[in-house]
């Protein structure tokens, strides 16, 4: 999984990440990145509200999207804060599928170094 170094955890930063970033809309969720030089890498922060569904569906939605974000990763360069919010649908939605719509949000928004 990720570790404490890659994750986004304080308020001010998912704040941040979502009012300054870029965005990139899936039909499962929404992503939002930003360049932050003051962090040591990549770190990923996730919103799944309770219209994603009850507390198993939001916990199953957040760990898929905590999977995808550790394999995808490796793949991203530079310092970047990335917030993915999931979507309504993505409680139905196949791992392969939220992994892939992540993973095109960001080849889309992240800026390469």
């Amino acid at each position: 999984m990720l570790s404490q170094a890659n994750r986004v955890t304080d308020p001010r930063d998912f704040r941040s990440v979502i009012r300054r970033g870029r965005r990139f809309a899936t039909p499962h969720c929404i992503v939002h990145a930003v360049t932050n030089d003051r962090s040591s890498g990549v770190r990923f922060g996730f919103i799944v509200s309770k219209a994603v569904g009850n507390a198993v569906v939001r916990n199953r939605v957040r760990r898929r999207l905590r999977g995808a974000a550790a394999q995808i990763l490796p793949n991203i360069p530079g310092h970047s804060d990335i917030v993915v919010r999931a979507l309504a649908g993505s409680g139905q939605a196949e791992w392969t599928t939220l992994r892939a719509e992540i993973a095109e949000g960001i080849d889309r928004i992240v800026v390469k170094v």
